[in-house]
């Protein structure tokens, strides 16, 4: 799908018959759309046809609702690595749905799509206003994650036999690709079950959202890191402080903390392919002129140096498994100045796991409240087969489809990569 036809339909279960119990709201209707693109030469292809122009369904509450709220059960799972703000999430739909609709039924489907699976035995939990109070000042999920596809059509028959009418589905590119396929075996018994996603990725690679939950919380935590990577490179004589950070794919943890910390004087990001002997040149440079680096790695990049061989391993979710950048970097640089003769001190720190488990920040613990709403007006008014997100500061309906067809990667020509350069220094080409 190229730029010039995308198409944000969001599929429908039907009518809506029921009046919105939630009252005192600023009640949206389906025109109320906000333009995908925002740069005026991005409108040419439109010129003439300004009916088709690319827009998202703005997300919010609905004056009328697909489902009876008296009748309605609800579901809500987990899925993939752990990230700040996933009580955070769990917790407003599970508010919303109670508070706002008058659900009371809200099942929390533990350890991901295992949950979903009844030869698992993993019992779903109930979810209240009461067990779920505080769960938001907590890391990690209460309701456990996994990792790995399963069955979409035990999964259906599951929420059958538990008389699900939404299930609400937190995860990354994976558990989207999950989502779509329970919607399709939905479709295809011809059920009213809303499939509504949550896109979780701390990683902040999912398309056609401006960012994702737990990516702020990531880079204030990074930033501790690369402040004590600092310290232990300006304490030695030729210190090099080396930290590794998350970004399987696209490196916009590591880009926003080198932003975060100037004090970074080299980002390698998967977007950004480096040579070995390039980067340990400019590295040296850096050393010779001001006597201590600080190094910012995501996991991601540099892979093609460490792996040769194209038939990589994977995890159970699909997901290529990485070899370990930042020890391989660290012997790389010991081994380099140790032969051309330079003393150094290399400190290297992975803190990727504690990063990942903390709570949420401030402001991403309110961007979870806005998207866990978001995710409970769309699944009551019947909408499926799509994810919420946000964009240009508002909040969106995006169809899976769309989200999964394409990973979300840095512009190596944009604002935010040309800042990182104009911050570090480090050569554009190494």
């Amino acid at each position: 799908m190229t730029e010039s036809n995308l198409d944000f339909t969001i599929q429908k279960l039907g009518e809506c018959r029921f009046s919105s119990p939630v009252s005192d709201r600023h009640f949206l209707t389906d025109n109320d759309l906000l333009l995908y693109h925002s740069q005026l030469k991005d409108f040419k292809p439109y010129s003439d046809m300004w009916q088709n122009l690319p827009a998202m369904e703005l997300a919010g509450p609905r004056d009328k609702i697909f489902f009876d709220p008296n009748e309605l059960n609800c579901g809500i799972v987990t899925c993939g690595g752990l990230c700040p703000g996933l009580n955070d999430v769990v917790r407003a739909v599970v508010m919303e749905l109670h508070y706002g609709y008058g659900v009371k039924k809200v099942l929390g489907f533990r350890y991901g799509y295992e949950g979903l699976v009844e030869k698992f035995g993993h019992i779903p939990a109930e979810l209240t206003p009461q067990n779920v109070s505080r769960i938001h000042e907590m890391g990690g999920t209460i309701l456990g994650s996994s990792r790995g596809n399963q069955d979409p059509c035990e999964m259906v028959d599951r929420l059958q036999a538990l008389k699900i009418g939404v299930l609400f589905t937190l995860g990354g590119d994976g558990t989207l690709r999950g989502a779509h396929a329970i919607y399709e075996e939905i479709t295809r018994r011809g059920l009213n079950i809303a499939v509504i996603g949550i896109p979780k990725t701390i990683d902040n690679d999912i398309s056609f959202v401006q960012k994702t939950f737990g990516l702020e919380t990531a880079v204030s935590e990074a930033r501790r890191f690369t402040y004590a990577a600092h310290s232990e490179a300006t304490g030695a004589r030729n210190g090099i402080g080396l930290v590794k950070l998350m970004g399987r794919d696209s490196g916009f943890i590591a880009a926003y903390t080198s932003l975060a910390d100037s004090q970074v004087n080299f980002c390698l990001v998967p977007e950004s392919v480096f040579t070995l002997e390039g980067f340990l040149k400019a590295l040296q440079k850096r050393i010779e002129a001001k006597g201590h680096a600080v190094i910012l790695v995501a996991e991601g990049a540099g892979q093609d140096l460490i792996v040769k061989d194209v038939t990589r391993k994977k995890d159970m979710s699909g997901n290529i498994l990485h070899e370990d950048i930042g020890g391989f970097l660290r012997d790389e640089i010991k081994a380099y100045f140790k032969e051309i003769g330079v003393e150094t001190s290399v400190k290297y720190i992975d803190p990727s796991y504690t990063i990942r488990s903390m709570p949420a920040n401030a402001h991403d613990s309110a961007f979870c409240l806005l998207l866990g709403h978001a995710a409970v007006h769309a699944g009551m008014s019947g909408r499926t087969d799509m994810m919420v997100g946000s964009w240009k500061g508002e909040a969106t309906h995006i169809p899976i489809s769309l989200a999964i067809s394409k990973r979300k990667k840095i512009d190596l020509h944009g604002w935010l990569w040309e800042t990182v350069l104009a911050s570090t220094g480090q050569p554009r080409v190494m």
